[in-house]
């Protein structure tokens, strides 16, 4: 049996580097699949607390974040799709609002 503190290991460092990418990164689906990655080192810390307590309370948790994940998805998605057509870019640093320039 592998010792939760290796599940809560890798948990810090997927959210390690999922946060490395969204300071870092410029480009707006770099950003959006690290902050899946963020979500993910969350519901895996989620479940290895669950399995060491013995309940299932952390798995239905875990399911509420993944449900989270592919609403925000499903919208960043649409978002990045508007920008792209406005302004032919997904730079987070060109972008400052959705409205084109007057």
């Amino acid at each position: 049996m592998v010792p939760v503190q290796w599940y809560l290991l890798l948990a810090a460092m997927l959210f390690g580097i999922g946060l490395i990418g969204v300071l870092t990164k410029r480009n707006a689906l770099v950003v959006m699949m690290s902050v899946e990655l963020m979500l993910n080192a969350a519901n895996l810390t989620f479940l290895a607390f669950a399995r060491q307590q013995g309940n299932l309370g952390g798995h239905a948790i875990a399911f509420f974040v993944i449900a989270v994940a592919a609403a925000e998805a499903a919208v960043g998605l649409a978002i990045v799709i508007a920008i792209y057509r406005t302004r032919g870019s997904v730079d987070i640093d060109e972008v400052r609002e959705l409205r084109e320039d007057a």
